[in-house]
C-alpha cells in the first residue's frame, strides 16, 4: 500500500506533517479529516527508499543501551502523562534523544502510529532496538490502557539492569585488566631488559645461579616464538569467539563461569537478578506468565538460567506451580521459597520485586567482598613475579660480590 507525505493543521490549529497509508491521495485525505485535520496537503512519500540508500553508507550504528531505553520510557511515559499523544510525543523525542540509532528507528515508528499502527506493533518492526520485553510490556499496556504507568516501570526496570551489568562488569574486569597490564610489563622485562642482562654475563663469562639462567631461557623463548605466540593468541581468542556463538559452546562458557571461585556466584545472583526483576516487570505489566517467562529467561544473560527457565516453563504451561518447576541447581533455595510466597498469596509480582532487590544488594556485596579479597592477592602475585625477576637478574652480581670480598 502507498504512502503518502502530508502537511496539514489539527483541531488546535497547529501545523503537522507526517506519513500516512492509504489506497489513493483522496482515501488519505479522508482518514485525515476523520482525525480532525484541516489545510491537508498530500504528495506521495519517498522518504523510506532514500533512507534506505542513505543507512546504506552508514558504517557504525551506535548499539542501544539499557540507559538509552530508561531515558526513552521515562520522557514518553512523562508525555503521555501530561497529556501529549503518542505520536507527537515520538516525533519530539526522535529529535531530542542522543542515541541516533533509537531516534533514527523512532522516526519511523512515529510514522507507523501516524498511519494508525498500535505502539506496540510500530517498535515490533524494529527488533535490534526495542527488545521483546518492552515489546509486549507496551501491547499489555495498551489493553489495559495504562501506558503510562506501564512505561515508568520500564524505566525503573532499564535503570536497575543497566546498574547489575555495571557491577558484574567491574567485579569481572578489574582483575583482568590488572593482569593484563602486569603481563605486559613482564613481558616488556623479559624482551628489552633481561636481554642487557645476558649480554653483560654471557660478557663476563661466568656461571650463573638456576634462577637467572631460567631467566634468560624464557626471555630467548619469547623473543625466537614471538611471532609464533601472538598467532596463538589470536586464535585462541578467534576460537573462543567463534565458540561462543554455537549453542553447545555457549552453554559451556555460561556453566564454567557459574563455577568460578569467587567470580561464580556474582555471576549466578546477577543473572537470578535480572531474571527475576523482568519477570516482575512483566507480570506486573499484565503479560501472560507463560510469555513473561520466555522472555525473562532469555534477558537473564546466561545460558544455564535460560535452560533452567525455559524446562520450568514447560512444566508450567502442563499446570505446575513456578516454584515447583524451579530447578533446585540453577536457583538458590532461598529464591525458590520466595517465589512459593508469591504464589501462594497471589503476589508474585511483589514477591519477585523483592527477590530482585535482594539479589541485586547480594551483588553489590559480593563485588565490595570481591574486590577487597583480591586487590591484596593480586598485589601478593604480581610482587612476587617482579621479585623473582630482580632477584635472578642481580643475583650473579651478589655472587660476585661475594668473590671479591673473600
Amino acid at each position: 500500500m502507498p504512502k503518502f507525505k502530508y502537511e496539514a493543521r489539527d483541531r488546535y490549529g497547529i501545523k503537522k506533517k507526517g506519513i500516512i497509508v492509504a489506497e489513493t491521495p483522496e482515501q488519505a485525505e479522508e482518514l485525515l479529516k476523520n482525525r480532525g485535520f484541516q489545510d491537508i496537503k498530500i504528495k506521495l512519500s519517498k522518504e523510506k527508499e532514500k533512507k534506505k540508500k542513505k543507512s546504506g553508507f552508514k558504517l557504525f550504528t551506535p548499539k542501544v543501551k539499557e540507559k538509552d531505553l530508561a531515558i526513552f520510557t521515562r520522557q514518553l511515559g512523562a508525555m503521555i502523562s501530561a497529556g501529549i499523544g503518542i505520536a507527537d510525543a515520538l516525533e519530539i523525542l526522535s529529535k531530542q534523544l542522543p542515541n541516533a540509532t533509537l531516534a533514527e528507528a523512532l522516526k519511523q515508528v512515529q510514522e507507523d502510529v501516524t498511519t494508525g499502527m498500535s505502539l506496540s506493533k510500530a517498535m515490533e518492526r524494529h527488533p535490534k532496538v526495542f527488545p521483546k520485553f518492552l515489546v509486549n510490556l507496551v501491547a499489555s499496556a495498551e489493553e489495559s490502557g495504562n501506558l503510562d504507568i506501564v512505561l515508568q516501570r520500564a524505566t525503573v526496570y532499564y535503570e536497575k539492569i543497566a546498574a547489575i551489568k555495571r557491577k558484574i562488569v567491574s567485579a569481572s574486569w578489574y582483575p583482568i585488566a590488572v593482569l593484563v597490564i602486569a603481563t605486559l610489563i613482564v613481558l616488556g622485562i623479559l624482551a628489552f631488559i633481561v636481554p642487557t642482562f645476558a649480554k653483560m654475563y654471557s660478557e663476563m663469562g661466568a656461571d650463573l645461579p638456576i634462577l637467572t639462567q631460567l631467566l634468560i631461557t624464557l626471555s630467548d623463548t619469547l623473543r625466537s616464538n614471538f611471532l609464533y605466540i601472538v598467532v596463538f593468541v589470536i586464535a585462541f581468542f578467534t576460537l573462543v569467539s567463534y565458540v561462543k556463538k554455537t549453542e553447545k559452546g555457549r552453554k559451556f562458557i555460561h556453566s564454567f563461569m557459574l563455577k568460578l571461585p569467587l567470580l561464580g556466584e556474582i555471576f549466578r545472583k546477577g543473572a537470578i537478578a535480572k531474571f527475576a526483576r523482568t519477570l516482575s516487570t512483566l507480570v506486573s505489566g499484565g503479560v501472560p506468565i507463560i510469555r513473561s517467562l520466555e522472555i525473562a529467561g532469555t534477558v537473564s544473560g546466561n545460558a544455564v538460567i535460560e535452560d533452567a527457565v525455559e524446562n520450568a516453563k514447560k512444566q508450567v504451561e502442563q499446570g505446575k506451580n513456578l516454584y515447583i518447576s524451579l530447578d533446585e541447581e540453577v536457583f538458590t533455595p532461598i529464591f525458590i521459597s520466595m517465589v512459593k510466597v508469591g504464589e501462594e498469596t497471589g503476589r508474585l509480582d511483589e514477591m519477585l520485586d523483592t527477590i530482585s532487590d535482594f539479589f541485586e544488594d547480594e551483588v553489590d556485596r559480593a563485588v565490595d567482598g570481591l574486590l577487597s579479597t583480591i586487590e591484596p592477592i593480586l598485589m601478593v602475585f604480581i610482587g612476587g613475579i617482579v621479585g623473582f625477576i630482580i632477584i635472578a637478574l642481580y643475583l650473579p652480581i651478589f655472587k660476585m660480590g661475594d668473590l671479591i670480598n673473600r
